[in-house]
């Protein structure tokens, strides 16, 4: 029953296209019968679209309405001839006519929204894609225009051939005279009289590149000849055409986006150059500020490296944030999800490096350690040789250097030999144990002897002997002397040569180094007589 009342409908309204004049007395019927369809059908023919219907008309669903169409399109050219493609308005559609045959009907619901065009401006268009079939169909039909279309494309084909030959021919000789020419241009480039560049590994690199330029200009001839030959036929030219339309469109996004991107690019290398001005200027006036008895007591020689460092790190960062909204793709998700996984890494993997840092500013900005000072950390004992941002370096008395991490050294006590000495220089202090039954001062006066006869021990200030403990069985006898900076013999050396000039002094003088325990009381007290209270070398207040 609905096939027969469409079959109605259908008659009807040929009837009604038939007879204008009667055409005023069923408009409603045809608004009433075009309605919106949720799916959409492209009209075909000859591998070319003609227009996409998108309403149910007369009961007739897109799909339907393209195989109607398409069917009689192509009944009528199969008859051939001098066809004509018109338009016949119809109330508010359009009604597309082949050789004065009903081919489709444009309706307003059919008008592509995006397109923004007016119902004539959408049968134009289809009128024209429906000409170029009529066109292309006359010209398949014709065998001169096909001999035509072959010969240009096996002219097309010959030309492609010799071009790949010649993409062969021309790296083949590349090949040859390129080693030459880099072996040459290699031995140029020399800074500080060194070779940068090695040509034996230079040249695999610059050979991929090679290759790699060579199949992309291959495949970009291979594109273009498949499409020129393609668009020779007409029955294969909407697959040339829109090869040729997708590499314009292509090439077409390539260059807006370079020429969109280059007010954003040109603002960020603004800020470049602002930033290094701004950047130098810092360094400048650091410099100027930096200076003896200046009121920025913070600020000095030692402190003026890492703060200019810290400072252009500031300048820069803060660019980079200014600069960013501007650099092309900065807005794309790609370039989003890229910021997000570096902050992320950066977040989770430079907790420890922060904290280095953040050691490495302490050390400079508190004046806890200085190039060259003789310090102690923990187990370890040197010289301070270098001082970075995240390690300092120290150089033992064994001629070892150890790499300290700045954490450790502000978790840990510190002592600096070198801040209790006059001058430039570092303290060297031994201990020896000595029984009651030796004078103090005897000892005292060997002990002294020996730093004096010491090489790289200074005399001014005098070593000193301290006795630090009276234990049961003996007193403790410290030697403090300092020791010149600037001699090269390190500390290990020197205390060595020390415990020899101190074993020496106590041989010559018969005093023997030794700490005496007892397991009953001796048979006379351990005291010393009062003729040998000055015991040499040991002598009176006065004497000379």
């Amino acid at each position: 029953m609905r096939k027969t009342l469409q079959a109605v409908l259908g008659y009807g309204l040929a009837l009604l296209l038939a007879l204008p004049a009667l055409a005023v007395e069923i408009p409603d019927t045809i608004e009433e019968a075009v309605v919106s369809s949720d799916s959409v059908a492209p009209l075909l023919v000859a591998n070319r679209s003609i227009i996409v219907f998108r309403a149910v008309l007369l009961g007739e669903t897109p799909e339907v309405r393209a195989a109607r169409a398409r069917a009689a399109i192509n009944d009528v050219l199969q008859v051939g001839g001098e066809l004509q493609v018109t338009l016949q308005p119809v109330r508010n559609s359009y009604l597309v006519l082949l050789d004065g045959r009903r081919a489709f009907m444009v309706t307003p619901k059919d008008v592509d929204p995006l397109q923004q065009d007016t119902v004539e401006q959408a049968a134009e268009t289809a009128a024209g894609k429906l000409r170029q079939v009529v066109d292309e169909t006359r010209e398949s039909r014709n065998l001169s225009f096909m001999l035509k279309a072959i010969g240009y494309s096996v002219l097309a084909t010959l030309i492609f051939v010799g071009l790949i030959r010649l993409i062969y021919f021309l790296r083949a000789k590349v090949l040859q005279v390129l080693p030459a020419v880099m072996q040459q241009k290699a031995e140029e480039l020399r800074l500080g009289g060194a070779q940068v560049i090695d040509s034996r590994q230079l040249y695999p690199m610059v050979s991929r590149v090679l290759n790699l330029l060579r199949w992309l200009v291959m495949l970009l001839l291979a594109y273009e000849w498949l499409s020129f030959v393609l668009s020779r036929f007409p029955y294969t030219r909407p697959w040339g055409e829109s090869l040729n339309t997708y590499l314009v469109d292509v090439a077409s996004y390539l260059l807006e986006s370079i020429v969109s991107a280059i007010p954003g690019l040109g603002v960020a290398i603004a800020i470049f150059f602002i930033a290094r001005w701004v950047s130098s200027f810092s360094k400048r006036l650091l410099t100027r500020v930096a200076v003896p008895n200046s009121s920025v007591s913070w600020l000095n020689n030692e402190t003026l490296p890492p703060t200019m460092r810290l400072t252009a790190l500031a300048i820069w960062l803060f660019a980079l944030a200014m600069a960013y909204p501007y650099l092309p793709g900065a807005g794309t998700e790609a370039f989003k999800g890229l910021s997000v996984l570096i902050g992320l890494m950066i977040s989770l993997g430079a907790s420890s490096v922060v904290g280095q840092a953040a050691s490495g500013l302490i050390l400079t900005y508190t004046h806890t350690l200085r190039p060259g000072e003789y310090v102690r950390i923990g187990d370890y004992e040197g010289t301070v040789t270098e001082m970075g941002m995240f390690t300092t370096r120290i150089r033992t008395g064994l001629g070892e250097v150890l790499t300290l991490p700045n954490s450790m050294i502000t978790s840990s006590v510190t002592k600096n030999y070198s801040r209790a000495v006059q001058g430039m220089g570092y303290v060297v202090d031994t201990v020896v144990t000595i029984g009651y039954d030796t004078p103090w001062r005897q000892v005292e006066a060997m002990l002294i002897e020996a730093a004096r006869r010491t090489q790289g021990i200074v005399a001014e200030p005098a070593p000193q002997v301290f006795q630090t403990a009276l234990s049961d069985y003996y007193p403790e006898y410290r030697l403090v002397a300092q020791a010149i900076l600037s001699q090269p013999r390190p500390r290990a050396l020197l205390l060595s040569a020390l415990h020899a000039n101190i074993q020496d002094v106590f041989n010559e003088y018969g005093v023997q180094i030794m700490s005496p325990h007892y397991i009953m009381d001796p048979q006379h007290a351990k005291v010393v007589p009062e003729d040998q209270l000055y015991a040499a070398p040991a002598r009176r207040e006065g004497e000379v």
